[in-house]
């Protein structure tokens, strides 16, 4: 099967292109759905029974917005020390049933905090000085575990004999760091964050905090099941093909996948030694509240990338709004009802404020999933199960591997395994059709910024459904382009909450932008929050 779809990629970006480009797809889509005829019913009756959600929140502490609680320490109305234990307490109440934690550091947290308040205490700093040093100063912060934490693990899921933590910080967690932030734990993420689901050998599988039966995405899946659930306020993830915002759409809370290069990626597992990886992968911020996108990204920001002008307010008045429904393909599936009344029902709000929604047309958009696809596999350089220590362009057996997995041997999964066998097929590929890729990919950058400019976003489903069971992915491999291809074109993109369906789950859609404009996003994510309540408890 993936021998097919290597093979029709391939041929789709030759001169027969449009008889390709409809009957490769029509191909590729009747296999996944034959594969969903054995799967899905295996799905099902696995994940069936046993609904649970968490606990609701009783602690107030817990439902005030970083920037707030931040101000309310520095003013002295709160200490750090209370809202380190309040998070620890709701961390230990609903891991249990979430299964997000990796690794925690409450005891180390607690001594931090302490310090914190006898700094305050001291009057060495006036509120406005620790405002412009601390922006973060007291809060509590949740990192995914493929992030370097000092002293924590950082094995992105990785099964290994012997704990190796990590030497120093990665660093963004440094920066953070520096401006007063406490890390809590490391959280739970797919084996090299090569998958839309959070499972590996060693932690085991995240569950969603609003039904247990259901996956919280990947790869950052930990890190949105603990702050939807009201363990976690703020926290850092990673996107490569919508591994930030898709667990942020599935959980109801905010993901931003910032401008390419915005965040330094140093400390980061995997790594990849490619020097356009950067254009593709990249850290970014989690969050419960819209006003902390742009508190915790500014903390973030790589002072050697992009000006991102985070202290720019846009008046959302002063927007140009555009919308499309899907990529109209043929190759993904198309959005559910559920997805569809999100987008009208935001369009039909900012209408009623007198404000212009557009439907975009872009030529190139058919193109997305080859071209996203393409543009993903030619990285080279990329740490894998098979890299070899300090060289991950020099590779062990793949068959040898696959032949553990056969017999129960090996310690890795399935889609890490899968991944070696798709990336040795790529290299059949020609370089030309690289090219063209790259060429095609790059017209449809200029076309979305034609469009967007620097006063314009769209409005674009997150994903063509909410929150399904648990290894659902497997049928839908196709879909994930709605994410990856705004990686595959460089531009900042923010899942935001817009309400929850009729089954009880979160629905949420991506406001797309031109790089450099994520200020842009954060305030329609705002307005968004202000009008469909953003986040609301699993509860």
């Amino acid at each position: 099967m993936v021998h097919i779809y290597v093979c029709i990629i391939k041929k789709s970006l030759h001169q027969n292109v449009l008889i390709m480009h409809i009957i490769g797809r029509k191909f590729l889509r009747s296999l996944l759905w034959i594969l969903g005829l054995f799967v899905n019913p295996i799905i099902y009756l696995l994940n069936c029974r046993g609904k649970k959600t968490v606990p609701p929140i009783t602690n107030p502490l817990l439902t005030i917005s970083a920037a707030e609680l931040a101000k309310r320490i520095r003013e002295r109305k709160l200490k750090s020390e209370d809202v380190i234990k309040a998070y620890i307490e709701r961390c230990k109440e609903v891991n249990p049933i979430i299964n997000a934690v990796v690794e925690p550091r409450y005891d180390i947290a607690l001594t931090e905090a302490k310090n914190i308040d006898q700094m305050i205490a001291s009057g060495t700093h006036s509120i406005e000085q620790l405002e412009k040093i601390y922006p973060l100063l007291g809060i509590p912060i949740t990192v995914k575990e493929s992030i370097a934490v000092a002293g924590m693990s950082n094995e992105a899921g990785r099964f290994r004999s012997k704990r190796i933590p990590a030497v120093k910080d990665a660093d963004c967690i440094a920066q953070v760091r520096a401006a007063g932030a406490i890390p809590l734990l490391v959280s739970n993420t797919p084996e090299l964050c090569m998958c839309w689901e959070t499972f590996n050998y060693v932690t085991g599988t995240t569950k969603n905090p609003y039904d247990t039966r259901k996956t919280v995405g990947g790869s950052s899946g930990g890190e949105a099941a603990l702050i939807s659930s009201g363990a976690s306020l703020i926290g850092i993830g990673s996107d490569i093909a919508g591994s930030l915002r898709l667990p942020a759409m599935y959980t109801g809370i905010f993901g931003h996948k910032p401008t390419p290069y915005a965040v330094s990626t140093d400390g980061h597992k995997p790594y990849c030694t490619y020097e356009e990886w950067n254009e593709v992968f990249i850290l970014g911020p989690m969050t419960r509240y819209a006003e902390d996108l742009p508190l915790i990204l500014n903390v973030l920001k790589n002072p050697k990338g992009p000006n991102l002008q985070l202290e720019k307010k846009v008046p959302i008045e002063e927007i140009k709004f555009f919308f499309m429904e899907g990529d109209g393909s043929g190759a993904t599936n198309e959005i559910n009802s559920d997805m569809y009344d999100a987008i009208h029902r935001v369009i039909r709000y900012l209408e009623n404020k007198q404000i212009k929604v557009q439907k975009a047309n872009l030529k190139k958009l058919k193109y997305c999933f080859e071209v996203s696809v393409l543009n993903l596999l030619r990285l080279e350089g990329v740490e894998t199960i098979f890299s070899k220590p300090g060289n991950p362009s020099e590779w062990r057996s793949v068959s040898k591997e696959f032949f553990k997995k056969i017999f129960g041997l090996s310690k890795s999964t399935f889609t890490c395994i899968a991944y070696g066998f798709l990336k040795k097929l790529s290299r059949l590929i020609p370089k030309s059709d690289y090219e063209k890729a790259i060429k095609i990919n790059q017209e449809l950058k200029t076309e979305f910024m034609d469009l967007l400019q620097d006063n314009g976003v769209c409005l674009y489903p997150t994903f063509i459904k909410n929150a399904p069971f648990h290894y659902d992915y497997i049928s839908h491999l196709m879909d994930f382009t709605y994410l990856f291809m705004f990686n595959s074109l460089g531009l900042p993109a923010t899942n935001c909450p817009v309400g929850i369906a009729m089954n009880g789950l979160p629905i949420g859609i991506q406001v797309v932008a031109s790089p450099g404009c994520d200020h842009l996003l954060f305030s329609v994510a705002k307005e968004l929050e202000n009008a469909f309540g953003g986040w609301i408890p699993p509860s």
